[in-house]
């Protein structure tokens, strides 16, 4: 078992993992699977500035994680999210938590002052997974996603990384600091 960056190989695993949460519940808001054309070019577009790990086991990835913007403007920028899908049998192993904190760990190299997690409110689970890893309720944003014939709301949980000082510039890409152990 292990905690590696993620390689565009891995997509079609990764893809296996988040299409049931797409298919079969609101912990996504998207409606329709993503082709695997479309999600490798989303995950070409996340891992040219942030780190996307992965758990892997005897070969076989069983969740992931990454880091993304989660606003667009310049002053934003020492902002980042957080987003983390496991498989059922992955669930309740502590795999999350040490994905988290190797991603939680490679952002803070890369610069970035706090980290944001945006959770539908059809995922207690998670918000109670955020709450156990030092992520604080932020805002609830209720009623703003209609799937599944119900409306959903969003819980944004956040969490620091670095200190509140002048930063001494732009956050770095993924490929300027150390890899995760093991690689």
């Amino acid at each position: 078992m292990s905690i590696r960056l993620a390689t565009v190989e891995d997509v079609p695993q990764i893809l296996e993992i988040y299409a049931p949460y797409v298919e079969n519940t609101a912990v996504s808001f998207e409606y329709t699977v993503p082709t695997p054309e479309g999600f490798t070019a989303r995950f070409l577009s996340v891992t040219a500035h942030f780190p996307w790990l992965v758990w892997e086991e005897e070969g076989v990835i069983l969740g992931y994680a990454y880091g993304s913007l989660p606003f667009e403007r310049a002053a934003y920028q020492w902002c980042a999210a957080a987003s983390i899908y496991l498989c059922p049998e992955a669930q309740g192993r502590g795999i999350g938590k040490s994905l988290y904190t190797e991603l939680e760990r490679l952002l803070q190299l890369q610069g970035y002052r706090k980290v944001y997690a945006v959770i539908t409110t059809a995922n207690e689970g998670s918000v109670a997974f955020h709450r156990a890893v030092g992520y604080r309720h932020t805002a609830t944003m209720p009623n703003c996603g209609y799937k599944f014939g119900k409306w959903y709301g969003t819980v944004w949980m956040e969490k620091d990384l670095n200190a509140w000082d002048v930063p001494p510039g732009e956050p770095t890409s993924i490929q300027c600091v150390p890899k995760p152990d093991g690689e």
